[in-house]
């Protein structure tokens, strides 16, 4: 496998996979349960810390076991090849191709409004073609996808960095003055479940922290770069969080932006007018096309290991060190989803069942053959801490609205029933295949077998 990828081109595709349209809209909701910008910002502070304990212990997870796949990879080595199918299962169906997606739609939702698009032009026409161009880039040329994605990354954070400078340079001026925050207004047990619940939703616009483990093949020196790569750009994604909430819910007055869904554009126009508020349009458009991309790049990691595997068809395995075949089927998925689907209902129920993956992705760092050293001090309580609350969270998301574990239930049988099929009607070579890595895994996690192709 070629080894193409260092430490800022995984920087960036951390960055890449987590600044999308959740950090310009969730504010606005959270403002609205909490009553304080104080508050929003503090669960925006509380979600950059889960995930870069996240960012920790997918890093921990490469380290014992530095292949590509992601969730496939580390519960199917470590764990059992049926729950490591099932999460494989969640990413093609639901968690990748249902993000690309949906961050496709939204950005043509902002780069032309339904009002303002041409009678001739089908909805989704832009969205198709975002992902169709992203296929184009990363199949046909991965290092030129890695190189256009990393320039696009870079421009977007200079782009973000002038509008905190902006926005820095009129909070003193005549525009910002009079501002007062609200008073917190909730108690007790009411104040917790309101934060519990905002930081549910912010969470999920910290998730892609762990994306640079799904190219862990086409790395160098996997086991010590990745780790860095996934803990720098998450605690880059933290600091920008934090200082753009800031500006959302501490420059326009509350009453303007609680309860809306374009909080940035809403604040972006009181504090510089009509151009700024375009500005940040164009911003986030750049910030939802970098999501595609990095998705593009990294979800057919997942889909060429469980071909590798045997438990996927052999033709979207990697071809010379290319997923081309996998990133047509990503990319076929993906527009499947975007002409038939408003997505609106589904990103709750991703972010249930994504959530649930990641937890029992580190759970594995408890089993005693992925292990690399004994037990000791945050090495292990800090994936602890992850697991914990992001079970709580989920749990939260559950009690807000029982019918989202149904679903998730049903993705998760389906998948436990896809995987059954494949043992049954797959070739004998494969077959035989993934049941020589089954006994190996019983023998030693820590030094899984070479796929088989």
């Amino acid at each position: 496998m070629t080894k193409r990828y260092g430490f800022w081109t995984l920087t960036f595709l951390v960055i890449a996979n987590m600044i999308g349209a959740g950090v310009f809209t969730t504010s606005g909701f959270s403002l609205m349960d909490l009553g304080s910008p104080g508050l929003v910002v503090l669960a925006w502070v509380a979600g950059g810390l889960i995930a870069i304990t996240g960012a920790f212990s997918y890093g921990q997870l490469i380290k014992a076991m530095p292949e590509s796949g992601g969730e496939y990879l580390f519960l199917s080595r470590a764990a059992h090849p049926l729950l490591g199918f099932i999460a494989g299962w969640v990413s093609l169906i639901a968690g990748f191709s249902g993000a690309i997606a949906f961050a496709a739609t939204a950005l043509e939702a902002y780069v032309l409004p339904e009002d303002m698009r041409p009678g001739w032009m089908p909805a989704g026409t832009l969205a198709v073609c975002s992902i169709i161009l992203a296929g184009l880039f990363h199949g046909r040329n991965p290092r030129l996808g890695a190189l256009v994605q990393n320039s696009v990354v870079v421009l977007k954070l200079v782009l973000l960095s002038a509008i905190l400078l902006f926005a820095a340079a009129q909070f003193s001026s005549e525009t910002m003055s009079g501002v007062s925050a609200p008073t917190v207004d909730l108690t007790g047990w009411a104040l917790v479940s309101a934060f519990a619940g905002s930081l549910v939703w912010i969470s999920l616009s910290y998730s892609g922290f762990n994306a640079a483990v799904y190219v862990a093949d086409e790395v160098e020196a996997a086991n010590r770069t990745i780790p860095r790569a996934m803990v720098a750009g998450t605690g880059i994604v933290m600091v920008l969080y934090l200082l753009l909430n800031a500006v959302f819910v501490y420059a326009p007055p509350p009453e303007a932006i609680k309860g809306q869904a374009d909080v940035a554009t809403i604040a972006a126009e009181f504090i510089g007018g009509a151009a700024f508020a375009s500005f940040v349009r164009w911003t986030i458009v750049t910030c939802l096309l970098t999501s595609v991309f990095s998705m593009i790049m990294t979800a057919p990691r997942v889909y060429a290991k469980m071909a590798d595997d045997g438990l996927l068809p052999g033709f979207i395995r990697m071809q010379g060190g290319n997923p081309g075949r996998a990133i047509l089927l990503q990319v076929a998925l993906a527009v499947l989803l975007v002409l038939i689907s408003s997505l609106q209902g589904l990103l709750s129920y991703l972010g249930l069942t994504l959530s649930i993956s990641a937890a029992g992705s580190v759970c594995c760092l408890f089993l005693s053959g992925v292990r690399t050293k004994p037990f000791s001090h945050y090495s292990n309580l800090i994936p602890l801490v992850f697991i914990l609350c992001t079970l709580i969270a989920a749990g939260i998301m559950v009690s807000f609205n029982p019918w989202q574990l149904l679903g998730t239930a049903i993705t998760f049988a389906i998948g436990a029933v896809a995987y059954v099929l494949t043992r049954i009607y797959r070739p004998k070579a494969d077959l035989l295949a993934t049941t020589e890595i089954e006994k190996a895994l019983a023998e030693d996690v820590q030094e899984p077998p070479q796929s088989k192709s």
